[in-house]
């Protein structure tokens, strides 16, 4: 038997009361916001939504497929007849040829095992590197770091904190040079500030939190013998961007009456962004950044909008509403509507406005991320981070432009205002009776089946009965409902492979599939109480990332290769690691796809983990490194010789404070715990696995 490690807590997914408290305002302990019942295009936004749509409800709107159409006229959503993963309709796929290669290019490293060490441990023959801490000065007259001086100010021109989503941008005319683009998702006040007090915060903590969440832009340099990289302090286009920068609103909603404010008339400039979490590189050199559980910052919900998004009617843990009004809904009512969005930053330009597209929906974005169409369209895949919540695409309506001229880069920026977007239903191919909640393979041998994209909005047009366009941007989820979307199992970061076009979306877990009241097992989320989670492969049909139809399969059935209810894609099971709760996912130039994982159920630290996609090794999963105590692995970037991870939240357990440590990650004891970014390389200077 493997001997895995005891269970380290109670939380769903293995996190940390201390975790759920600060990263998410304890969602899963919340009552879940979906209660739809999507077997019928119930009226459940009664009430919620203008008195002028809902003299509209009975209106019948034109829709732009054969499919979406019947999806809204009916009780129940038609699906394509069941396809195999090529792209195309079809007979079922040819059965894999037993492994026999010593191992799948990319991941040949001896495996990491499950351990719970207070440090990033990686495979033999591997060196790595903290790229940069947080708190760490980036820009031109920034102070070094000092946790007990430090301030707002300080903190504004600082790497911020609890890094998430990365991405590494070539630097055209300065040698070895790159610029990183991260995330900065959330904030640990009790982790941050000697002697703090949850029930009364400061101005000054407040503020510092403030500067801490948003984005940071840094230029890197690497060490010319090896895979090292370091910042460039006061390089032009380093930058920080957080709770209190300006942001413009763009697209179809830009202007709404539902995102104008007392502060804001025109309902096109925002301050700040929050909770981003993983996010997007787009073909045109921008990054994309979701943001996730901004509900949790806002005070005093009440209406049912607010509820479907998860806001509390009381007090935030953050207590931010006593010091700005616009975190109270009861002052300022519209200003959650201001969050939620996908944001689009220019790292070139620094001086630049980031722009929020309401193109792309309001939800819990956990990611963005783009391919391009044959013509050369945008499409974006999207995932909302809550239990029984959708999957959603943008298809937009515009070409991108080749170069990089002035006019191009301008034109580019436009993409993601103009487009449908669209939000996915899902059905198997074996009876719902084949599935009872244990994860069992149905007898056809696969989790499969095949699916539509129903449109909800194309422009200024809704294509949902009974809400404006306006609406269904603003109030996503609840298009959502209403259209019949499948009911998934977090659905987080989401990444079209760039060999084959598949799209491979990460399903968390969902401990409370199953319960009673609750959504029960089927093919596409196949075990009730689901405390591991899974990842879908989805090909569009005809290979048309703009087209209405695809088939899907389950990839990847996370968990202890040992319990019968895992799946490899039909790898040996004995030969894989364990893993469990899949989060971020990126991928390598040989189509591996590499997950990063977040609350591990299975007692060992989260990691990242690397899994063949394509050939005889098909669905060979193996652990490449593991994080400290508490943390999570984040925002993983896979180059030829360098790996780089987010080490997010190192030493979130519970009991956890500045004068209690739970680790002494990354500077050793007696330094303050630190989020970091970590860079790991081959030191004989060759490719990641090869």
């Amino acid at each position: 038997m493997r001997n895995l490690l005891p269970l380290i807590g109670s939380h769903p997914g293995g996190r940390s009361a201390l975790t759920c408290r600060y990263r998410c305002g304890d969602a899963c302990f919340q009552e879940i916001p979906n209660t739809s019942d999507n077997e019928y295009a119930g009226d459940i936004i009664a009430g919620a939504l203008s008195r002028r749509s809902m003299m509209r409800a009975a209106a019948v709107v034109t829709v732009a497929t054969a499919a979406g159409t019947a999806a809204l006229a009916g009780p129940a959503a038609p699906v394509a007849e069941a396809a195999p993963l090529t792209g195309r309709p079809g007979s079922k796929p040819k059965p894999k040829p037993k492994p026999t290669a010593p191992g799948a290019r990319g991941l040949r490293f001896a495996a990491v095992a499950p351990n719970k060490d207070d440090r990033v441990t990686i495979p033999d023959g591997y060196g790595q590197n903290v790229v940069i801490r947080w708190g760490e000065p980036i820009l031109r007259g920034a102070p070094a770091f000092d946790p007990d001086k430090q301030s707002a100010k300080a903190q504004a021109g600082q790497f911020g904190y609890n890094n998430d989503f990365l991405s590494l941008l070539p630097l055209r005319g300065e040698r070895g040079r790159q610029v990183l683009v991260a995330n900065h998702e959330y904030t640990d006040e009790i982790l941050m500030f000697r002697g703090y007090d949850p029930a009364s915060p400061t101005r000054e903590q407040v503020e510092i939190a403030w500067a801490a969440h948003g984005l940071s832009v840094v230029v890197v340099q690497e060490e010319n013998r090896t895979g090292k990289l370091a910042p460039v302090n006061r390089h032009p286009l380093n930058r920080r961007l957080t709770a209190t920068s300006e942001f413009r609103v763009t697209g179809p909603a830009a202007g709404s009456p539902l995102l104008r404010t007392s502060a804001d008339r025109t309902g096109r400039k925002v301050l700040g962004t929050l909770n981003n979490c993983a996010g997007g590189t787009t073909p045109w050199g921008t990054t994309l950044h979701g943001e996730e559980n901004f509900n949790q910052y806002f005070a005093n919900g009440s209406s049912d909008t607010d509820k479907r998004y998860g806001i509390g009617t009381g007090a935030t843990e953050r207590k931010w509403e006593r010091f700005d009004k616009r975190f109270d809904l009861a002052q300022e009512p519209n200003e959650a509507h201001r969050f939620g969005w996908v944001v689009e930053l220019d790292p070139y330009d620094p001086d630049s406005t980031p722009r929020k597209r309401t193109a792309l929906g309001r939800f819990k974005h956990e990611a963005a991320q783009p391919r391009l169409t044959a013509d050369g369209r945008p499409v974006v895949y999207m995932g909302d981070d809550e239990r029984f919540d959708y999957f959603y695409k943008f298809v937009s309506s515009k070409r991108m432009k080749k170069g990089d001229s002035r006019a191009a880069r301008e034109h580019n920026l436009t993409l993601l205002d103009e487009g449908t977007l669209y939000v996915a239903k899902l059905t198997g191919d074996s009876p719902a009776a084949e599935f009872d909640g244990t994860g069992k393979l149905p007898s056809d041998g696969e989790f499969d089946g095949s699916g539509v994209w129903i449109p909800l909005a194309t422009g200024t047009t809704s294509h949902v009965p009974g809400m404006t366009a306006e609406e269904v941007y603003v109030f996503t989820r609840l298009a959502g409902d209403k259209v019949g979307a499948t009911k998934m199992d977090r659905p987080e970061d989401v990444e079209p492979s760039p060999r084959t076009g598949r799209v491979y979306v990460a399903l968390t877990n969902n401990t409370d599939r199953g319960k009673a009241g609750k959504a029960g097992a089927d093919e596409a989320n196949p075990r009730n109480a689901n405390k591991h989670g899974q990842i879908l492969e989805l090909a569009e049909h005809w290979d048309d990332p703009a087209g209405d139809g695809f088939a899907w399969r389950l990839f990847l059935v996370a968990g202890d290769p040992e319990d019968p209810s895992t799946y490899f894609s039909g790898f040996p099971k004995e030969k894989v690691s364990p893993i469990s709760c899949p989060d971020n996912v990126a991928f390598d130039d040989h189509g591996n796809l590499w997950i990063s994982t977040d609350g591990n159920q299975l007692g060992s630290h989260d990691g990242l983990f690397g899994v063949a996609t394509l050939g005889e090794r098909r669905g060979e999963l193996k652990q490449f490194l593991t994080v400290p105590t508490g943390a999570e692995t984040c925002g993983p970037v896979i180059q030829d010789r360098r790996v780089l991870v987010a080490v997010q939240h190192p030493g979130e357990v519970d009991g956890a404070s500045v004068e209690k440590p739970a680790s002494t990650w990354p500077d050793g004891p007696g330094r303050i715990v630190r989020p970091s970014v970590v860079a790991v390389w081959r030191k004989d200077g060759g490719d990641i696995g090869v």
